[in-house]
């Protein structure tokens, strides 16, 4: 009797384990993604349920009104902008300091195929939101919203806001964030895999062992309106001298090189010297490369190896960046052609700059006694006062500045 009792309990059990994993399975990563940003998903998921939800109703209702004016205002002239100005864009595309930004990401290389992301943020997790206590959802979507407040009306993230936003619930890390960017951008998430690279840069995936100073990140296989299947990567590193040297990151990026690169409000942290190895890594390893000011600076490229197309205007770095304005940038930004969107710490139109560098066919990186890159540029002499236009700096008080 106790036996038979025993064997009815583990079938039970067994039944109720496989029920849950079918149901736990319905939810897909694509329904995920659109709950998230505020979409409905496929009407057969499990989470419809919880669009009914008036939390979910509002957040919905806030993210639309919110992406459809940002598509309005400067995803849409971005796309239009790089039709027109780039002529034949490489499979991969790299993003340094990118954070979860896959939105610019797509608006400035919509045609790449492979795009690598990489940034100190933790990959974090979305799990099965079916199963979030009562109550919890409303507040998870409240903190993404929170989280994305900065991109979505100035086009960089505030990192120490977001790292509070998404580190205080079980929806956190850079994973929801890119997400909702994926859903908003057209995209269907078709799988999610977690990954790691080792030292040497190979990709192991699953319970695969990558060694010591593994960088752990997440491999997205999404499709377009096209149908044909693209890669996202995010990777949770250390960009820093020490950190290139001691991952497989950049190892890893060679191997999809050379691509295009994109550097925006990166807190100016590639006019340093502690920065020198992923700043010789871009110019070495880019056709070409859209940034900002507060990317590479203009002396370190080697002007026999790049043509130069600026656009917007230069203004010099806002209050939190003193002492990095450049004197070269500013003389290049008096042949500037306009632009009609604004990007970058100078997030208001007519106030951004962007600079596009194309590589010279043929040329190589520059050998090491030509190369300005490895050290930091001396400082320039003071420059005379002048009247300063007004910050573009959001009402948001001080904050750590990274992208």
């Amino acid at each position: 009797m106790v036996r038979a009792f025993r064997i009815a309990a583990v079938a039970l059990a067994l039944l109720a384990a496989a029920v849950s994993s079918a149901r736990a399975a319905e939810v897909t990563f694509d329904d995920t993604a659109r709950f998230l940003a505020g979409m409905q998903p496929s009407a057969d998921s499990p989470l419809v349920p919880l669009t009914r939800d008036p939390s979910w109703q509002h957040h919905a209702k806030f993210f639309d009104g919110a992406f459809a004016q940002l598509e309005q205002r400067q995803l849409s002239k971005i796309r239009t902008w790089s039709d027109v100005n780039l002529a034949a864009p490489r499979p991969t595309m790299f993003y340094m300091f990118s954070g979860p930004d896959f939105l610019y990401a797509n608006a400035f290389y919509s045609k790449a195929s492979t795009y690598v992301l990489g940034a100190l943020e933790p990959v974090g997790a979305v799990p099965d939101l079916t199963r979030l206590p009562r109550g919890s959802v409303g507040a998870a979507l409240y903190n993404v919203e929170r989280s994305l407040g900065s991109i979505l009306s100035f086009s960089f993230f505030i990192t120490k806001q977001m790292k509070v936003d998404l580190h205080a619930n079980q929806v956190n890390g850079t994973l929801p964030i890119l997400y909702v960017f994926l859903a908003r951008s057209g995209k269907t998430i078709r799988n999610v895999e977690m990954v790691a690279l080792d030292d040497k840069g190979g990709m192991h995936v699953g319970d695969d062992n990558p060694g010591r100073n593994a960088t752990r990140g997440v491999r997205i296989t999404f499709a377009g309106p096209d149908g044909e299947a693209r890669t996202l990567y995010y990777f949770s590193t250390d960009l820093s001298n020490a950190g290139a040297r001691n991952t497989g990151f950049l190892k890893f990026c060679e191997t999809l090189g050379p691509g295009n690169s994109l550097l925006k409000s990166a807190s100016y942290l590639l006019h340093k010297s502690d920065f020198a190895s992923v700043r010789d890594w871009l110019l070495a390893n880019s056709a070409t490369i859209i940034q900002d000011d507060s990317g590479i600076p203009l002396a370190n490229y080697n002007a026999r190896q790049w043509r130069f197309f600026p656009f917007g205007r230069y203004l010099g770095p806002i209050g939190e960046f003193p002492g990095r304005y450049q004197e070269r940038y500013a003389e290049l930004f008096t042949r500037a052609q306009p632009i009609d969107f604004g990007v970058g710490y100078r997030w208001r139109m007519h106030e951004s700059n962007l600079l596009l560098s194309v590589r010279v066919p043929g040329s190589e990186a520059a050998p090491a006694a030509e190369a300005t890159s490895s050290a930091e540029p001396a400082p320039k002499p003071p420059r005379p006062k002048r009247p300063r236009p007004p910050e573009s700096v959001p009402p948001q008080g001080r904050f750590f500045w990274y992208r």
